[in-house]
């Protein structure tokens, strides 16, 4: 067996999980910030389903790098910790920006303002998991 292996399929499986606990987060407030605006005849922002989709991205972060991993230079040690830190760091990523996505689409379909200001926060949590791929390529080779 091959434990680098291991680290490959962390890549993909744990950024995926915390993209799935993400999405589900800001999915469920974004349901729940419609209704309160369907109950009080307010506007319904569609907006809210940017906020919702926002944690996937991390999910194809980690095919990218799964990929890299996989054909790159590392020794199986080598990739099972790049695969399962990295995988890690992503997928905390995704859960809390889903998190931060959760309040925005709260904050959006009650105020009607803020977007702009709202999906700079979502965005800056993204870079965490951008900055961690990009410096997980360079390492995997």
């Amino acid at each position: 067996m091959d434990i680098g292996m291991i680290g490959v399929a962390a890549a993909l499986g744990l950024s995926a999980f915390g993209s799935a606990l993400g999405a589900g987060i800001a999915g469920m407030t974004a349901i729940g910030s419609w209704k309160k605006c369907f109950l009080q005849n307010k506007p319904v922002p569609f907006l809210l389903v940017a906020f919702a989709g926002a944690p996937l991205t991390q999910t194809i972060y980690g095919f990218i790098l799964m990929n890299a991993i996989r054909s790159g230079g590392l020794d199986g040690v080598g990739k099972l910790a790049v695969g399962l830190f990295a995988g890690l760091a992503m997928g905390a990523s995704a859960l809390y920006q889903g998190k931060a996505a959760a309040y925005a689409s709260d904050a959006l379909a009650e105020t009607g303002q803020g977007f702009g200001n709202y999906i700079l926060v979502v965005g800056l949590i993204e870079t965490v998991a951008l900055f961690v791929m990009v410096f997980s390529l360079g390492i995997a080779g």
